[in-house]
């Protein structure tokens, strides 16, 4: 089954190797039809410490690695 790849930005990178991914999506409101933007944030593995807040990221579906990241960062 493929991982799923979603892209967003670095809202946090304080924790050691854990950076919190901002992902917006936008879709039409069914009633109003009106586009509507939502967020949600992920937390996410990055190894090398290398990714800074601000900073757009890939990042993909892994086992999860502690009770919160489920995600791995692939790409700035």
């Amino acid at each position: 089954m493929p991982r799923r790849i979603l892209r967003g930005v670095v809202v946090s990178d304080k924790t050691d190797k854990t950076v919190v991914v901002r992902v917006e999506r936008t879709y039409l409101h069914p009633l109003l039809k009106k586009t509507v933007r939502r967020s949600k944030k992920y937390h996410a593995h990055d190894e090398a410490n290398a990714v800074k807040t601000g900073e757009q990221v890939s990042i993909q579906e892994c086992p999860p690695r502690s009770k919160l990241k489920r995600w791995e960062v692939l790409a700035k």
